[in-house]
């Protein structure tokens, strides 16, 4: 099995404090930022925009993996590439021509993902899984931080594992929501790839000692 990554979502970082929590994760074990987009239409609430993002890409010395919760996301395609997004991952909920989406993406130099609301049964990528870099399943309702994990995520994650392999693709398998010491590690079992934390790690006592440990319990 390969190393599991982890990604602490800015989401639930101190805004006043922004770029301290951006040197936070640039210091820790953590591999990749994970950055919510919001529009307060696709869910109901709203990050923050461009010129927030522009500051932590400024700061920040590890992958950007930007989660676009927005509706029409190919519009702006062009800007997060502009912005410096690593990743970018719309969602399959938001687009009426999903594979057209990708190919975009990819043609703006960034790697391509797709992310799954609960609801949203992971067979309906079966036929595009291989022109998908990163599948985020949402393992909480999207647009809040903080909640409960759903149990069902674990057969999501073992399901997509399997159409995966099938089709022999190299689609990586991403946890947003919930993630905790308690369930970490029965979700790389399960087939994950990588890890979103964010209050778990953002509200604990020592966040860098907070991702050693979940980096040490799925090395």
């Amino acid at each position: 099995m390969s190393e599991t990554l982890i990604a602490p979502s800015v989401l639930a970082a101190d805004f006043a404090n922004l770029q301290r929590d951006v040197e936070m994760i640039n210091e820790s074990e953590a591999d990749w930022f994970h950055i919510d987009i919001m529009d307060g239409v696709f869910v109901p609430n709203i990050s923050f925009g461009m010129p927030v993002l522009r500051d932590i890409v400024k700061h920040a010395q590890k992958t950007i993996d930007v989660h676009l919760m927005i509706v029409e996301p190919d519009r702006y395609i062009k800007t997060f590439a502009q912005l410096g997004a690593d990743i970018l991952t719309v969602h399959y909920e938001a687009c009426t021509h999903l594979h057209r989406t990708l190919q975009a993406i990819k043609a703006e130099g960034m790697k391509a993902g797709v992310a799954l609301n609960p609801h949203t049964n992971v067979h309906l990528l079966e036929d595009i899984i291989q022109d998908i870099d990163l599948v985020c399943l949402m393992s909480v309702n999207p647009g809040f931080g903080g909640q409960s994990f759903i149990e069902n995520t674990y057969n999501k994650v073992k399901a997509l594992r399997k159409i995966i392999d099938k089709k022999g693709a190299n689609t990586k398998i991403e946890i947003d929501g919930g993630v905790t010491n308690k369930n970490a590690l029965q979700l790389k079992e399960a087939g994950a790839d990588v890890l979103v934390a964010g209050s778990y790690v953002f509200k604990s006592d020592d966040p860098i000692a907070t991702v050693a440990d979940l980096k040490k319990l799925v090395g």
